[in-house]
C-alpha cells in the first residue's frame, strides 16, 4: 500500500470535511435540546410567578405585557395575576449587569401600590458560599411587605434600609438595583391595571 502525500489540499479538504461534520452534529445537538429547553426555562418562570404573587387563577403568561426599563436596556415582562378578574399582583422579570459576576436576573412581585410582595432568583453567577446568599430567605425576605416609595432599596452602607449580605456588598447593590428597576419601570408605565 503506498503512502499518501500530504499536500495542502489534502489538508484543507481533510479540515473542510471535518469542519462540516462537526457543525452538522451541534446544530441536530442543538434542534432536539431546543424544545426541552425552552420548557424548562417556562416551568421555571411559573414556578417564580406563582411564589412572588398572591393566589390567582389566570394565566399570566397569555397576559403578559412588556414595559420600559428604567434607564434604558432591555424592557421588562410583566406577568398579571388575577383572581376572579380581580388583579392580586404583578411579577416582573427584571435583572442587573451590576453583579459581582454579571448578570443577575429576579423575578419581584408587586403589588398595585409597588409594594413588594415577594422576590424569587431566576438567574445569577455570584460566589459560592457568598454572593449565592442572595437567595436565602434571611437576604431576600427583608423586602417583603416594603414600598421603596418610602423603604430606601440601597445598602445601609450606601444610607439606604437594606442590610446588606456580609463580604458581598457588590452583590447586594446589584440586587437592588434590579428591584429597584422593576418598581421604578412598574410605577412610570406598568401599573395598567
Amino acid at each position: 500500500m503506498a503512502n499518501k502525500q500530504s499536500t495542502l489540499t489534502n489538508m484543507v479538504l481533510t479540515l473542510v470535511v471535518i469542519s462540516l461534520l462537526a457543525s452538522t452534529a451541534l446544530a441536530f445537538v442543538y434542534q432536539v435540546t431546543k424544545g426541552p429547553k425552552a420548557q424548562a426555562d417556562q416551568t421555571k418562570k411559573n414556578f417564580a410567578i406563582k411564589k412572588v404573587v398572591p393566589e390567582f387563577n389566570n394565566d399570566p403568561n397569555a397576559e403578559q405585557f412588556k414595559i420600559a426599563a428604567e434607564g434604558g436596556g432591555d424592557s421588562l415582562i410583566c406577568y398579571p395575576a388575577k383572581k376572579d378578574g380581580k388583579m392580586v399582583g404583578t411579577a416582573i422579570e427584571t435583572y442587573t449587569m451590576k453583579g459581582f459576576s454579571g448578570l443577575i436576573r429576579l423575578m419581584v412581585g408587586l403589588d398595585s401600590t409597588g409594594t413588594i410582595i415577594n422576590i424569587s432568583v431566576l438567574e445569577q453567577k455570584e460566589t459560592p458560599g457568598l454572593g449565592t446568599k442572595m437567595t436565602e430567605p434571611f437576604f431576600k425576605d427583608q423586602f417583603n411587605g416594603k414600598n421603596p416609595s418610602s423603604y430606601k432599596l440601597q445598602v445601609k452602607k450606601d444610607g439606604g434600609d437594606v442590610d446588606a449580605i456580609t463580604a458581598s456588598t457588590i452583590t447586594s447593590r446589584a440586587f437592588c438595583d434590579a428591584v429597584a428597576r422593576a418598581y421604578n419601570s412598574y410605577m412610570k408605565g406598568g401599573n395598567n391595571e
